[in-house]
């Protein structure tokens, strides 16, 4: 009976995300609306606190499992509404890569978990390109082999020292439920909304973000993790 039932919900879930990609097929990828850019913006805000979010989760979970996060890995410090910034562009670089082919994907498998089975193939590719990415630009070792943001260096699977598949096949099945669930649910939810509220919307998510970036920063410089753009008030506040 548990079976029949699994099985079922399956088949609903399936039935949802169907009809989920068919009826907002106008708006999930419509670069010359505003409604468009409107979603993506409150999106990228959004996942840039709601990553930070899952990664404090992730690495709790990483780290008692294989023991590898740093006591002052900057997770355990930052104020939880802190901006990880690569979730927000991670997201958005996901939401213009399959959104135009996502129904070719799934008129070519005419099935959604072959469909899904490749967009989770792609996803991992592209998440492994961007951490890897990310790490050559910012996260080079000082001289004495100490990486300022993470070390994956002597983990296994690691890329080129920087990317570790663990976290790309982890980051895969996340863009995956932002690509066929999230990010859908998100634009229907917004289309039910008049043209008036939800630019309300949007510019209560833009100003909560904005205060969340200039609360978050401002902490993280004044506790001294974080240098500050003015040292000469640094110095006279220590007097």
């Amino acid at each position: 009976m548990a079976l029949i039932h699994a099985s079922y919900g399956r088949q609903e879930l399936g039935r949802m995300v169907r009809r989920l990609s068919a009826q907002e097929r106008p708006i999930l990828f419509a670069p010359k609306t505003w409604a468009f850019w409107r979603n993506n913006i409150m999106c990228f805000c959004v996942n840039n606190v709601l990553g930070h979010c899952l990664e404090s989760l992730y690495c709790k979970v990483m780290d008692r499992c294989f023991g590898i996060i740093d006591d002052d890995y900057a997770v355990k410090f930052d104020p939880w509404y802190h901006p990880y910034w690569v979730y927000g562009l991670g997201g958005e670089a996901m939401t213009l890569i399959f959104e135009p082919i996502k129904e070719k994907i799934l008129a070519r498998h005419g099935s959604l978990p072959g469909a899904m089975l490749e967009t989770y193939a792609i996803a991992v590719l592209a998440a492994m390109g961007m951490e890897l990415g990310f790490g050559l630009l910012v996260n080079q070792p000082d001289e004495q082999g100490n990486y300022p943001y993470w070390d994956n260096s002597k983990l296994p699977l690691n890329i080129l020292r920087q990317a570790w598949l663990v976290n790309d096949l982890v980051m895969g099945a996340v863009a995956v439920v932002h690509i066929w669930l999230a990010y859908p649910l998100f634009c229907k939810g917004m289309s039910k909304l008049s043209e008036r509220a939800a630019n309300a919307a949007f510019a209560a998510t833009v100003g909560a973000f904005a205060a969340a970036c200039v609360s978050s920063y401002g902490r993280l410089i004044k506790e001294g993790h974080l240098p500050s753009p003015c040292p000469t008030l640094r110095r006279s506040e220590s007097i």
